[in-house]
This record gives C-alpha cells, structure tokens and sequence, in this order.
C-alpha cells in the first residue's frame, strides 16, 4: 500500500481543488465584457456568472442581480450549474470516505485491505468531481468564444473569459491529481496471503551423551 505521506499529498491537493470548485461555483466572473475591436470602453464593467449577473462601474461600486428565473436561462447554464452543485457534493462525500481510508487515521485500523479500498474510493470520487467541474468549464467557455467569434453579435455585447473559468480550470486539475494520488493507495493482494517466514534453527544441537552405567551384578542374574 502506497505509504502515507503519499496519501496525504494527494488529500490536500484534492482538497485544495474543491476549495477552488466552491469558489468557481460562487463566483460571477465566469464571463465578463469585450472591449476588443471598436467597442467603446466604457466606465461600466459587465459580469455573468451562473447565478447573476453584475456591473462594476469605475468608483468601485458593484452592483448584482440574481437571475429571476430558472426556466428561462439558457440549456448551457442550467446544465453547468447541476454538474457544478453535483461536483461539490461529491467533493464532499470524497473528502469524508478519504479520510477514513487514509493510513494515517484509525478508523478502521483492523483491517489495511478494506481501509485501502475505501481511499480508493475517495480518490475515485474526487476524479468525478474534478471531471464535471472540467466538463462544465470547458462548455462554458465553449459558448462564450461562440458567441464571440459569431458575426451575428454585436461587438458591444460581446463578453470573453472571465477569472471564474480559469480557477475552475485549475481547480480540476488538483482534484484530479489528487484524486489519482489516492486511487495509487490500491492495496497489494500479496497482503491478504501475507506470511511470515522463520529462521530455520539448526537441527544440530546435540543431545547430552549419557553414559550408561554397568548393570549391577545383582540385576544382573535376575
């Protein structure tokens, strides 16, 4: 079994990445307005997340609205939230079943080849976490350079890559390393037929050499 310290740098890069995926979830910056071409700069910034949308005007003051209703967001944005929320609670669940199977912890001492399975697990998890946080992103950021590059938008409505897409990136990536750190702890089957070998003792020791004394010659007539 993978050792220990292995294990734990695993769990922390895991867990680092889901900090990182709740922070890509509750971010809006997932897209932010184009001043590319012969847009006008403005002194209003334009921001869109997964839940509202915000402007940011140049004193620092940043107004947000949450979006009114579900049914009439866009296919892409509904399914990016669902596999975002379903990300965190996995990342949830892998973050409890890792620790029990880590070998630094005692639960479960009795028993390496379960506890083993039961990190494995957990890195499983955390992999399944880190792949919809990435699948998620990455059609995100597919729409948006679709609608950029589309001649049908207008160049004032045009938005690009904002710094929620990039931390969502880079949060998939720890938890999926993590996450096969922890699916590296498979425990060795050689284990469970473990068997412990002793020193052959030499079969040399020599027994005390008893004379045999000389019946005697009462016993001897009997």
């Amino acid at each position: 079994m993978a050792n220990s310290g292995f294990q734990l740098l695993g769990y922390f890069l895991a867990l680092g990445g889901w900090i990182g995926i709740i922070s890509t979830t509750a971010l809006p910056q997932w897209k932010q307005s184009s001043y590319a071409g012969d847009a006008i700069i403005t002194a209003v910034g334009l921001y869109e997340g997964l839940w509202m949308s915000c402007a940011s005007q140049s004193t620092g003051q940043v107004q947000c609205k949450v979006f009114d209703s579900l049914l009439s967001l866009d296919v892409h944005i509904q399914t990016c939230r669902a596999l975002m929320v379903v990300s965190v609670l996995m990342g949830f669940i892998a973050i409890i079943v890792s620790v029990v199977g880590m070998k630094c912890t005692k639960v479960g001492d009795n028993n390496p080849i379960t506890k083993g399975r039961i990190a494995v697990s957990g890195g499983v998890l955390f992999l399944l976490a880190g792949l919809c946080t990435l699948v998620s992103v990455s059609w995100y950021a597919t729409q948006v350079s679709h609608q950029f590059f589309n001649p049908n938008t207008p160049v004032n409505a045009r938005y690009e890559f904002g710094s929620a897409l990039f931390v969502g990136w880079a949060a998939a990536s720890l938890t999926m390393l993590g996450g096969s750190f922890l699916c590296c702890s498979c425990p060795n089957e050689e284990r469970r037929g473990q068997q412990y070998y002793r020193q052959s003792q030499p079969s040399t020791a020599r027994e005390p050499n008893v004379k045999s004394s000389p019946p005697d010659k009462g016993e001897q007539y009997l």
